[in-house]
């Protein structure tokens, strides 16, 4: 949802941390999970050490155009909204409405559009949370760097999923069905007129 994109961001950029060059990790550089070519999409030319300078409004608007925008976020539940954003900056907006989708049992495209949107307003969004998130484990558990950073993407889906669940609105409680006496339970004694009636001509003046 459109106003959720701030705490969004903010659970998001606890798991991006700072500067970041590992040389197994395929997206290279990284500040604040924006990689050196993703920087240079937003500011062509872009070195090492301006992508280490980057500020946070930078930060926040490539998170919002490049991410945000891209799984649609804006149209998406509380919570489910987290779920696409935070999977789509970890492993690009194609995979994260994917796990997205999986979560809601829509097709897995890799788009956000008007059938995965109803259908994630559709479903209950503590049961999509907890499917995406499964989905999304699965998925990095298949990766040959996962014995690398593994146990990081775990905390990660494990902090997402719990957070997103916080923002999820509650399960509305089911009707609680009517209560009807049985069948054979005596009628109440009748008092006042329609008593005095029955006691001296009988019959049923209820």
């Amino acid at each position: 949802m459109k106003e959720n994109f701030a705490a969004c961001l903010a659970e998001t950029l606890r798991h991006e941390g700072g500067w970041s060059d590992h040389p197994k990790d395929p997206g290279g550089a990284t500040m604040k999970g924006v990689t050196l070519d993703t920087y240079r999409r937003w500011r062509p030319g872009a070195t090492k050490a301006q992508l280490r300078a980057i500020t946070d409004a930078e930060v926040a608007a490539i998170y919002r155009k490049g991410y945000w925008d891209a799984v649609n976020a804006d149209d998406l539940p509380a919570g489910l909204d987290l779920v696409a954003f935070d999977g789509a900056i970890n492993s690009g907006p194609s995979r994260g409405a994917k796990w997205l989708q999986a979560g809601v049992g829509a097709k897995q495209d890799g788009k956000v559009g008007p059938a995965t949107i109803a259908a994630a307003r559709a479903y209950d969004t503590r049961t999509a949370v907890n499917r995406a998130c499964d989905a999304r484990l699965a998925f990095l558990r298949t990766l040959g760097t996962w014995p690398t950073f593994g146990k990081g993407w775990s905390r990660r889906v494990a902090s997402v999923r719990s957070t997103a669940l916080a923002m999820a609105a509650p399960a509305r409680p089911a009707p609680k069905p009517a209560v009807y006496p049985p069948a054979n339970t005596p009628a109440a004694p009748q008092t006042g007129f329609c008593a005095w009636l029955k006691r001296h001509f009988g019959g049923n003046h209820a």
